[in-house]
């Protein structure tokens, strides 16, 4: 299962931006319900670091929310992407 940039979670939110919450809520439901099947046979945590928070993501984000000292690493190549973007609009145009 692809999680980041996820196809049908993309369409999901593509749906609810065109105003068709019915359609973005029915596809959203049926990528957690995906997602929900995958991580009973599949690890999903990205980060490299094996610690005891791995694959526990309410307990990890509440940490680095808590703490607020960098953000986790399931999240670091999103917030890289999005913070680059705003970074060239304001810098390297």
């Amino acid at each position: 299962m692809i999680l980041d940039g996820n196809p049908k979670e993309k369409a999901a939110m593509d749906a609810f931006l065109r105003g068709d919450s019915s359609e973005g809520a029915r596809l959203q439901d049926e990528f957690v319900e995906d997602f929900r099947e995958y991580i009973k046979t599949n690890d999903y945590c990205p980060c490299s670091v094996k610690c005891k928070f791995r694959g526990k993501c309410v307990e990890c984000v509440a940490m680095h929310r808590a703490h607020r000292h960098h953000v986790p690493a399931c999240l670091s190549a999103m917030v890289s992407e999005k913070s680059s973007a705003v970074s060239d609009l304001a810098y390297h145009k």
